[in-house]
């Protein structure tokens, strides 16, 4: 017990070393946030260009565009990725590099997103889209009214799965010198030269984060199933 409490003491406390947790888990935070956001955005963008071109035949050449982005942002890695985008594209630039992963992760975010809320769309029935225009809207008015809020419930899970998957990603940061949260761990390991508890301090606080971001989700589902009734 009083090597746990040393141990503790020499990888927390000493030095005020939990504060590269805690900052660590602010730039988590903040990066997953705003990614997140760019990654709803483009991938909604991406979805309904796509889903518009399988229904109605129209966009064809944004759609070429949109496939050529999914193609490649689903087929290289994420830390490839973020090393282009830091070390090629923003080289010869003052970017911060938290604007950088955010940018990063976003970017790469959205192609997921986008497959996830097409599945959703083309899962809608095609006469509610006919039952829509029959009733006198357009087409951009059916999407958003009638097919998008369905789309909405049947694709939640996988969405919340993508932003929890996100969250994790968020761990590679520190390969562009960002000082995230896995970071601060490594970096209260390379001080101490303990390995043990920084890495499980890490680890049960990401644990941590999925958790209450999956609990917010079963609230939300639950929400949207007792609005149907």
């Amino acid at each position: 017990m009083n090597d746990f409490i040393a141990s503790f003491q020499n990888n927390f406390i000493d030095d005020n070393r939990y504060m590269y947790l805690v900052e660590g888990l602010g730039v988590t935070l903040l990066v997953t946030l705003f990614a997140a956001l760019i990654g709803i955005a483009l991938g909604f963008i991406v979805a309904i260009i796509r889903s518009t071109y399988d229904k109605t035949g129209k966009l064809k050449f944004l759609n070429v565009i949109c496939n050529i982005y999914l193609t490649v942002v689903r087929g290289t890695p994420a830390m490839v990725q973020l090393l282009i985008m830091y070390y090629v594209i923003f080289a010869s630039s003052n970017m911060d590099k938290v604007v950088v992963a955010i940018l990063s992760f976003g970017i790469n975010s959205g192609a997921y997103v986008a497959e996830i809320v097409r599945s959703g769309i083309m899962s809608i029935d095609g006469g509610q889209l006919e039952a829509g225009r029959s009733l006198g809207f357009s087409y951009a008015r059916t999407m958003w009214y009638i097919i998008m809020p369905q789309a909405f419930k049947n694709i939640l899970p996988a969405l919340a799965n993508e932003f929890i998957v996100l969250l994790k990603e968020t761990s590679i940061c520190g390969y562009i010198g960002l000082m995230d949260l896995t970071r601060g761990g490594d970096i209260i390991r390379s001080r101490t030269y303990e390995a043990f508890m920084p890495l499980i301090a890490v680890a049960l606080i990401y644990l941590a984060l999925v958790m209450v971001m999956s609990h917010f989700v079963k609230l939300l589902e639950r929400r949207l199933r007792s609005s149907e009734r």
